[in-house]
């Protein structure tokens, strides 16, 4: 038998060689499951998290596995989270045609909330101080490619859909409302030698040890550290608002063309992106004085100084934000004598969706590597970008659809789902890929920082540029969907 075990070396480990030595040997995957060993145990509950396991349990090939889920919140809560069709929360994402065929190819899309989602058609980009645009749609630039660019959606109705989906699979140990205490290695034992192993230990004493452990736990991972994968970059020192408003209509395309708007200003972007009916998503990355300033607002003003950030001056806008109250009148009077295209810019914003006013710092980090032995890090927990691409949420959905490939292509091949070599080929796809959407994001927010100077001309030249350009703008739409050649 050991003769037998070291010509499979290659694949087995060493727990596998010290169970083998036992009278009877059996595969880890047909092997009655001990109650606190898994073959992959997920930290963290959020969207990258819960695909992870929804792509593994809708997979034939890694059904069989043993999995966990570890979530600090209450999943129940978030499993039958709901709202009126009026009211939506504030931390939207915006999904590319790539991820939700994603989502659609492991059953989760069909569970989510179809009413709460909000395709949209057309995007209109300009610098906040030359004026210079760039339009990005489908119909015009490409139209046998499809007419939608990304789909509007609440964190919390993904979330919602994607539980919904893994309990309808079922075979997940779910332990939520658990928070990490500790993440060690396992002990050798007479039946088994767990020193490679990370263990979990939950509050509560619960010990979870596994084969891979990803960690889906965001920034400050808990996962990452135990892996000493140190995370690079730095803080921009800026803060994204985001507010939940309504508009005076459904957008100038009407129900059928939704139109999602970006200027870009000296202090940050602002974006207005649309929602059902005559919603929309407000993220308005600003210096934290500025923030500070809007969240403590009247609805009144605040609403006076979204539509100023779309129409008004940077010369204009920099006076209101010195005013700790009376914006509206300020911008009214401010109106009469600024002359602005109408249909350019978003519809008047009428209101702001009370207890939706929020905030939070922006930074740029990526982990040294996803990957360490037995451990994996996906979405922020390797990586954290500046929101004025709107990508944030799709690299960690296209983290997931590469680990789970990854983890499909080891088991069927007969390998360890946690060694190095078994995950080589996750860090080699998305790595680099991953990189480069963040520095093409940091760039673009360090272009646009400057209100005046040499910079200002060349960026709206190059803007107005790309707009003219037909074949370099479909290009452009087409890595930010997700199709094509894959650059970034």
């Amino acid at each position: 038998m050991e003769a037998l075990l070291r010509r499979r070396a290659v694949y087995v480990c060493q727990s596998c060689v010290r169970s083998a030595r036992q009278p009877l040997w059996r595969n880890y995957s047909s092997a009655p499951p001990r109650p606190d060993i898994y073959d992959v145990v997920c930290v963290g509950g959020g969207p990258a998290g819960l695909s992870l396991l929804t792509a593994l349990r809708a997979n034939p090939n890694t059904s069989h596995l043993r999995v966990a889920l570890v979530e600090a919140q209450d999943l129940s809560k978030i499993r039958s989270w709901s709202l009126p069709p009026t009211k939506f929360s504030n931390r939207c994402s915006s999904l590319t045609p790539s991820s939700v065929k994603f989502l659609e190819q492991i059953g989760a899309w069909e569970h989510i909330a179809r009413d709460r989602v909000q395709p949209y058609q057309e995007m209109q980009v300009w610098d906040g101080v030359s004026g210079a645009r760039i339009e990005f749609d489908w119909a015009g630039a490409a139209p046998n490619t499809g007419t939608t660019i990304a789909y509007m959606t609440e964190n919390l109705n993904l979330t919602s859909g994607l539980l919904k989906r893994l309990e309808e699979l079922g075979g997940v140990s779910t332990f939520d409302n658990a928070r990490v205490e500790n993440i060690t290695h396992g002990e050798e034992t007479e039946e088994l030698d767990l020193r490679e192993w990370p263990v979990v230990q939950l509050s509560g004493g619960k010990q979870l040890s596994a084969r891979l452990l990803v960690g889906a736990d965001g920034a400050n991972s808990p996962v990452r550290s135990f892996a000493n994968i140190e995370a690079k970059g730095w803080d921009y020192n800026r803060h994204g608002v985001v507010a939940t408003v309504e508009l005076e209509g459904e957008g100038w395309g009407g129900e059928f063309t939704k139109i999602a708007y970006q200027r870009f200003l000296p202090t940050g972007p602002v974006a207005m992106l649309p929602m059902p009916g005559k919603y929309s998503t407000l993220v308005w990355s600003t210096t934290p004085s500025n923030a500070a300033l809007l969240k403590s607002l009247s609805p009144k003003d605040f609403t006076a100084m979204v539509n100023a950030a779309f129409t008004l001056s940077t010369v204009d806008l920099e006076y209101m934000h010195t005013q700790k109250s009376g914006q509206e009148e300020e911008y009214s009077w401010r109106m009469e004598h600024t002359p602005v295209d109408h249909r350019a810019v978003p519809q008047v914003v009428t209101g702001v969706q009370e207890g939706t006013v929020a905030s939070f710092p922006l930074k740029l980090r990526h982990a040294d590597t996803y990957v360490a032995e037995r451990v994996a890090l996906v979405g922020d927990a390797a990586h954290t970008i500046h929101p004025l691409a709107g990508q944030g949420l799709n690299q960690g959905q296209g983290d997931v659809q590469s680990l789970a490939k990854t983890i499909e292509y080891a088991v069927t091949h007969g390998q360890d789902i946690g060694v190095g070599m078994s995950l080589e080929s996750y860090v080699s796809e998305r790595y680099a890929a991953n990189h480069v959407l963040l520095g093409v994001c940091d760039k673009l927010h360090k272009l646009y920082s400057f209100g005046s100077g040499p910079l200002v001309p060349l960026r709206s030249l190059g803007l107005s540029a790309v707009n003219a350009l037909g074949p370099l703008k479909t290009f452009i739409m087409n890595q930010a969907a997700g199709n094509g050649m894959k650059v970034f």
